[in-house]
């Protein structure tokens, strides 16, 4: 029954009524922010610190070197000027203060000139990277398994890119395992010279090497004279470090830049030669 009655009920249509609160117009697009360029713009935090002097002397070096030479000689000339036009006796007179300041200010004088002389005759060397001379090589022993071969190229490549290593050779239980890298050219059929393992083992260096079971770092190859005991490396080979594989080998790393390898490096070489032992531990068992 009051089912009925309210399905009666209608509510009249009313088409002028308004609602009480308009609808809200919601934007079609909206703009990203610039909140990060106006934080930029108004960033007004500590500036990096220069040095002024530091920049100066960096940008005029020959000027600076050469200061003291300009200061000496000026000194030099004001103190004779002063003792020609004072009236005193050209002949130092220990009993007179003004010649014994002028043998002072002589001595400051000298003084100058010497350190100018003295900068301008000793320079830094600059250091720079060579290009090796030789012939690009790639020899591997073919009887590795593949996994071993992977993680022979993983080290050359993780070297290459991450060091100055130009050359590297890995020597492990009496076999050459790998040879990549430049190699000095054959003087007879214009080829890559191929690592002797006999020879390199009975040298100083390899036994060396062995003997302390701790990683060499030749900084300056052309200073030390196992420089010949290692003749497949380019003749240009700059600096070479020779890490031990364990008891049983040793990677020969040659490197193209003076002292081109830092602590880090060498802590990371360090690092990869334990980790070639473990691998090639595995593989030759005795």
């Amino acid at each position: 029954m009051e089912a009925t009655f309210i399905s009666q009920i209608k509510i009249p249509k009313n088409p002028n009524r308004r609602f009480s609160r308009p609808p809200v117009d919601f934007p079609r697009f909206i703009r990203a922010s610039s909140s990060a360029s106006q934080e930029r713009k108004s960033y007004r935090g500590p500036k990096p610190s220069k040095n002024l002097v530091a920049d100066f002397v960096s940008r005029n070096d020959d000027s600076v070197r050469s200061l003291p030479i300009y200061v000496g000689g000026a000194s030099l000339l004001a103190v004779l000027f002063n003792r020609a036009v004072s009236g005193i006796a050209p002949v130092a007179d220990a009993s007179s203060s003004q010649s014994r300041a002028d043998l002072l200010a002589l001595g400051l004088a000298v003084t100058n000139l010497l350190t100018g002389l003295v900068w301008l005759s000793i320079r830094p060397k600059t250091i720079t990277p060579v290009e090796p001379e030789g012939v690009d090589c790639k020899v591997l022993e073919s009887n590795l398994p593949a996994s071993i071969l992977s993680e022979l190229l993983w080290a050359w490549e993780s070297l290459k890119v991450a060091t100055c290593c130009k050359s590297l050779v890995i020597v492990y239980n009496g076999i050459c395992l790998i040879q990549i890298g430049m190699a000095a050219e054959s003087p007879e059929d214009k080829k890559a010279v191929i690592v002797n393992t006999d020879k390199m083992m009975n040298g100083s260096v390899y036994r060396g090497v062995m003997k302390s079971k701790a990683q060499s770092y030749l900084a300056n190859l052309s200073l030390y004279p196992g420089r010949s005991e290692l003749p497949f490396l380019p003749p240009n080979t700059q600096a070479v470090i020779l890490q031990p594989l364990g008891d049983k080998g040793v990677a020969v790393i040659g490197g193209n830049t003076i002292r081109g390898f830092t602590s880090s490096d060498q802590a990371w070489i360090s690092s990869i030669g334990e980790k070639l032992d473990a691998t090639l531990g595995r593989c030759f068992i005795d």
